[in-house]
């Protein structure tokens, strides 16, 4: 990087530290200034302002702080400090009130946002109502047919379901214990054996026994 750009960087860190007049770190820095520099040209420029006395450096541990040097401003006495506290701590509470507020009109713009609109609750009344005449038209035609089932032949009709599932799982166990049978002396496998002999099974036809 050339000088004219490292002085760049450096008046630009310089100037920012001035304004903010808090601590930061080379990370910090980097991205308060939106990346503006490469990190690598903001943690030398750090360096090289600290190491000319142009802003002050302090270690914590492995961590690095950067912050204005506080000599170049003017000295506040201790009416001052209380007057800024309070006057912070009267902004601190009026950002939580507007962050609050903010949030509730978030809150009540996003339930707008997903309700239906006139037009559009008078479409699906519209479209409700034509279900329920056509609904209605059903019912009609339904109860004018004569051939409705009985109670009594429903349950029939169940009961001989339950008759004949219950045939067809115990003929179809029946079967496959023959057929392990004959396998524990067949020289070959339970599909050439099924070959063999012409046994059909339902999963080649992709039926299910009903449960």
């Amino acid at each position: 990087m050339s000088k004219s750009k490292d002085g760049d960087v450096g008046v630009a860190i310089e100037d920012y530290l001035n304004r903010a007049n808090r601590p930061y770190s080379a990370i910090d820095v980097f991205n308060n200034l939106h990346k503006e520099f490469g990190k690598t040209a903001v943690v030398r420029a750090l360096e090289d302002l600290a190491e000319n006395g142009k802003i002050k450096e302090k270690i914590y541990g492995k961590q690095k702080v950067y912050f204005a040097d506080q000599s170049q401003f003017p000295a506040v006495d201790e009416s001052e400090l209380k007057s800024m506290d309070a006057e912070i701590n009267d902004l601190t509470g009026k950002l939580q009130m507007s962050q609050s507020t903010c949030k509730q009109q978030e809150n009540e713009l996003r339930k707008i946002d997903s309700s239906m609109s006139t037009e559009d609750a008078k479409q699906r009344l519209e479209q409700v109502n034509q279900e329920i005449e056509h609904n209605k038209e059903r019912l009609t035609t339904i109860k004018s047919m004569t051939n409705h089932v009985t109670p009594q032949e429903k349950e029939r009709i169940y009961a001989n379901q339950t008759k004949y599932v219950k045939e067809w799982k115990k003929r179809k166990r029946m079967t496959m214990d023959i057929v392990n049978a004959i396998l524990e002396g067949y020289p070959k496998t339970k599909k050439q054996l099924f070959e063999d002999v012409g046994l059909e099974t339902d999963e080649e036809y992709n039926v299910t026994v009903p449960s």
